[in-house]
């Protein structure tokens, strides 16, 4: 046996990514020579100012765009490379979405917004679903449209979606930024539960106790990241 454990990449690892757009004639650079690696199982929350460039990055990590230069490999696969077709299966087989508006299907019920991710990867689902739906302990509202749910009970009927395929990765974009305080403090405690079971997780918040859940912070100001710090104990 070799004395030196086995070193795997990182999930995800981000060099001098830079993303800038034109409005007019004037450039502005969204996000700034980011450099950053995050572990499988990690759980990092992306915090700073509006208008930092925290959903810019988001929006990379997740495919929903390409960087102007700069790389990004997740689970060792440079997506930065990829055509738009190739980033959009890498997405539906890799990254689960958690978003603050929810973005559930209204006509749909818990349960078939749960699945409707997997129609589209055309896999069964109905035995995960059962699975999701105790999981985020909307078991007892499976049948109930969203105009029925909870502000709570929508947020967690959008997690159990982001998870229905099994995701490398969870993305979540201000995920308690519609909640009150007890019921994000749910969404939250749900998050850290998830990641004990070793999911990884990137989250951009302004809620500072969602920010300290994770266990590790990337501070992003005017597109560039400041320091990463470890989340207080």
């Amino acid at each position: 046996m070799s004395p030196n454990p086995p070193t795997f990449p990182p999930l995800v690892r981000a060099l001098n990514l830079t993303k800038h757009y034109q409005r007019g004639r004037e450039q502005v650079v969204a996000l700034n020579q980011a450099t950053f690696e995050v572990a499988e199982g990690e759980f990092v929350a992306i915090v700073g100012p509006s208008g930092a460039g925290k959903t810019t990055l988001l929006n990379l990590l997740g495919c929903l765009d390409v960087p102007s230069s700069g790389t990004l490999s997740l689970a060792g696969e440079p997506v930065h490379r990829l055509t738009e077709r190739a980033r959009t299966r890498w997405r539906r087989q890799h990254l689960g979405f958690v978003f603050q508006h929810f973005s559930l299907i209204p006509t749909l019920t818990v349960a078939e917004n749960v699945a409707l991710p997997a129609v589209f990867a055309r896999r069964g689902a109905a035995a995960r679903v059962d699975e999701l739906v105790q999981r985020v302990g909307l078991a007892a509202r499976r049948d109930h449209r969203p105009d029925q749910l909870s502000g709570g009970e929508m947020q967690r009927t959008a997690i159990a979606r982001a998870l229905i395929n099994q995701p490398r990765l969870l993305l979540a974009d201000e995920p308690t930024g519609n909640l009150d305080t007890a019921t994000g403090a749910a969404i939250i405690a749900l998050f850290q539960e998830l990641n004990a079971a070793g999911l990884t997780i990137i989250a951009v918040t302004h809620n500072p106790a969602l920010a300290a859940a994770a266990t590790r912070q990337l501070h992003l100001h005017d597109g560039r990241i400041l320091a990463p710090t470890a989340a207080p104990v």
